[in-house]
C-alpha cells in the first residue's frame, strides 16, 4: 500500500493562494485525487487527475480556482487553490482516487493538512 504525505497547508485571507503537494512512497499508476472535510461536515471529493495527467475532474464549487496536477517523475501531486474563500477551509486529503462515473472516492489516504482562509 502506498503512503501519501501532503504538505503545503496554513493559514491565508480569503482571496489568497496555497499550493497543496503530496508526496507518494512508490510510483502510483493510478488516478489521483484530493479530498477535504470540513469541521461537522463529510469528506468531500475535490480534484481528480489520471495518471497519465491527460484528464483532470473538479468538484463545482471549486471549478476555475483550484488546479490539480501531478509529477510523475517526483512521485507527487499537487493543487494549486487562489481566490481561496472562507468555506474552502477544512482538512485536505490525499488519495488513490476512484472513479464511480460521475463520483470518486479515494483509497490509501494521507494523513492530511489543514488549510484555514480567513474572512
Amino acid at each position: 500500500q502506498v503512503l501519501l504525505v501532503e504538505s503545503g497547508g496554513g493559514l491565508v485571507q480569503a482571496g489568497g493562494s496555497l499550493r497543496l503537494s503530496c508526496a507518494a512512497s512508490a510510483r502510483t499508476r493510478t488516478a489521483m485525487g484530493w479530498f477535504r472535510q470540513a469541521p461537522r461536515k463529510e469528506r468531500e471529493f475535490v480534484a481528480a487527475i489520471l495518471w497519465t495527467g491527460t484528464s483532470t475532474y473538479y468538484a463545482d464549487s471549486v471549478k476555475g480556482r483550484f488546479t490539480i496536477s501531478r509529477d510523475n517523475a517526483k512521485n507527487t501531486v499537487y493543487l494549486q487553490m487562489n481566490s481561496l474563500k472562507p468555506e474552502d477551509t477544512a482538512v485536505y486529503y490525499c488519495a488513490v482516487a476512484i472513479n464511480h462515473g460521475s463520483m470518486w472516492s479515494g483509497d490509501s489516504w494521507g494523513q492530511g493538512t489543514q488549510v484555514t482562509v480567513s474572512s
